[in-house]
């Protein structure tokens, strides 16, 4: 993944059914060998189906350039943890990424700050590059945004050794209130707490090691508004129809090109 490409991620969660995520992957795998953008790297796109689907995703993308990630991992790499995936699994199947802490398992599962540390420590640990989810409860200004995430990434990364601190991660923003909703978070909010994360993040974990994008209800026309302060989009439901995604493509590589210019 080149550190200046636009990221996109998306996430299946657990919506579609083995066939339908084959039918879906089949056809984006079409699109990928097709769309400029993918073929030159200048956006790089990464897919989290669901566990069950992890190889058969990562055969149909082999050659296309599309990248693939789990949903989730456990901490530990093996032992009697039953119906627990393990992050040695995940990169001998092929995944590269691997999404943690979003806002549903710690509201579904009680995921709390040790528990994603303890995860995050598994992926560096397995050479998975880690999609860390973090935003607010509720709707305030973008500095209290940031804090409440700067709060939540201080816990997450507290299981790092200085080893790993080299490693990429992720931060993918996503307000829990904008999560599902009919709109996303107003595109200068979104922009103000992005800028703030990423001065955060450089301080923190040095330049470069880390890239923020964002998440929640994103759809067409959000990147074009938020410009360089992020570094791509983390979609969900919208981007389950391919044509849509291609939408997002298109636009993805419309401000690749734009930076690439600005050169």
């Amino acid at each position: 993944m080149s550190p200046s490409s636009v990221l996109l991620g998306v996430s299946l969660k657990m919506y579609f059914d083995h066939n339908r995520t084959r039918s879906w992957c089949t056809e984006v795998a079409e699109l990928a060998r097709r769309h400029e953008s993918l073929v030159s790297g200048a956006v790089t796109l990464v897919v989290l189906p669901g566990f069950t689907s992890l190889a058969t995703t990562v055969e149909i993308f082999t050659g296309t350039g599309v990248l693939v990630g789990a949903q989730d991992l456990f901490w530990e790499d093996r032992g009697a943890f039953t119906g627990e995936v393990s992050g040695a699994d995940l990169t001998d199947v092929g995944c590269t990424f691997v999404e943690i802490g979003h806002a549903e398992r710690r509201a579904l599962f009680g995921e709390g700050p040790a528990v994603i540390a303890k995860k995050l420590a598994a992926a560096a640990r397995n050479g998975l590059t880690p999609i860390l989810c973090v935003g607010e409860a509720s709707l305030g200004t973008p500095r209290e945004a940031a804090q409440a995430c700067i709060e939540q990434l201080n816990a997450s990364l507290i299981e790092i050794s200085p080893t790993d601190r080299g490693m990429q991660i992720v931060v993918a923003y996503e307000p829990e209130w904008a999560i599902g909703a009919a709109e996303p978070a107003q595109a200068d909010y979104v922009a103000a707490v992005a800028v703030l994360l990423r001065d955060w993040l450089a301080t923190r974990l040095g330049e470069g090691s880390a890239r923020v994008i964002y998440g929640g209800s994103a759809k067409p026309g959000l990147l074009s508004e938020l410009g360089g302060s992020v570094d791509g989009l983390f979609l969900g439901r919208f981007a389950h129809d391919a044509t849509a995604l291609r939408q997002i493509l298109d636009e993805a590589a419309a401000r690749s090109h734009q930076h690439a210019n600005l050169k």
